[in-house]
């Protein structure tokens, strides 16, 4: 098997058509028909499925192809540092849970580029997704957290996928409000002062476990909960609703406005405080980009970490 040959499956599972694939890579269609052939032969597996839509990855060659892209990604830094690339694009990916300040960071890191020269790209998006594209080199890094309540699920998952956690803050759960909300004023916030408003949450699609979720304390009962998509849609149920979530404490002013504020959550008996964990994770063994150690260089620095 060859380079080549990789990058072409790589670029049929991405595209998910043969013909539309041949296309793009300027070859003719038999051309990479034959090539993936000798690609499926050289594997001992097959690949793809064909189907009357397109091709799928069967499961093999969903396994197989998470390798290939790994070992062409190194191939790509290789020669983007000593080789012929200097003239295409890079590419570049996070994929993070929801938090601004992994945006923020993205942002500082953009600016050091030339975005002529790169293909940059950010995914705020489910628990279990930022796992699965991490895991399959979809983005090179990912963002999330740990704390004693999911710690043991989402370690096994980062096993399964090949991935390592790098811790970078360690903070206490915040309830987050607007300026409005008659809570606001309270120098902390128990769980009996919120029965009455609406908790906003994150929908994690299939996976809905509360192991999933991505703001602490889920494994709570709360009797009025919200489910939504995205940081502004929180943001606007926040002033509408007088919705409130259960965050870091880390909060970028500049991306989310200063109209909200994070008060510490006061613990009792019977709702115990928990301990957010957030880092990011990245392929096992892999090494890095300098893209991505501006990335992390920036969230570092953005929560103040040495």
């Amino acid at each position: 098997m060859t380079l080549q040959q990789l990058h072409y499956a790589l670029t049929v599972a991405e595209i998910g058509s043969i013909n539309k694939a041949a296309e793009a890579l300027f070859i003719s269609q038999p051309s990479l028909t034959s090539a993936i052939k000798e690609l499926e032969r050289d594997a001992g597996i097959s690949i793809f499925l064909r189907t009357g839509k397109g091709v799928v990855p069967t499961a093999e060659g969903a396994d197989f192809l998470v390798y290939a892209r790994q070992v062409h990604q190194q191939y790509d830094l290789l020669r983007q540092k000593y080789g012929d690339a200097a003239n295409s694009k890079r590419k570049f990916a996070v994929s993070t849970q929801h938090y601004s300040f992994a945006v923020k960071a993205f942002v500082e890191m953009v600016k050091k580029f030339d975005t002529l020269r790169y293909e940059f790209a950010i995914r705020e998006t489910k628990t279990a997704d930022v796992i699965q594209d991490v895991g399959t080199m979809k983005s090179e890094i990912g963002v999330l957290y740990l704390s004693g309540f999911n710690r043991k699920i989402i370690e096994k998952m980062l096993r399964d996928n090949e991935l390592v956690f790098h811790k970078l803050i360690q903070c206490d759960a915040h309830v987050y409000v607007w300026k409005g909300h008659p809570l606001a004023g309270e120098t902390s916030i128990g769980f009996e002062q919120l029965m009455e408003y609406p908790c906003l949450s994150f929908e994690q699609g299939d996976h809905a476990s509360f192991y999933f979720a991505e703001e602490i304390l889920a494994e709570n009962e709360y009797p009025r909960i919200i489910k939504t998509c995205d940081r502004a849609t929180v943001l606007n149920l926040m002033v509408g609703l007088n919705g409130y979530t259960l965050c870091s404490g880390i909060i970028c002013d500049e991306l989310n406005g200063s109209d909200y504020v994070v008060i510490p959550f006061a613990a009792d008996a019977a709702n115990p405080n928990a301990v957010m964990e957030i880092g990011y994770i990245v392929k096992k063994y892999s090494v890095l980009s300098d893209i991505g150690e501006v990335y992390i260089q920036e969230a570092r620095k953005y929560l103040g970490i040495e």
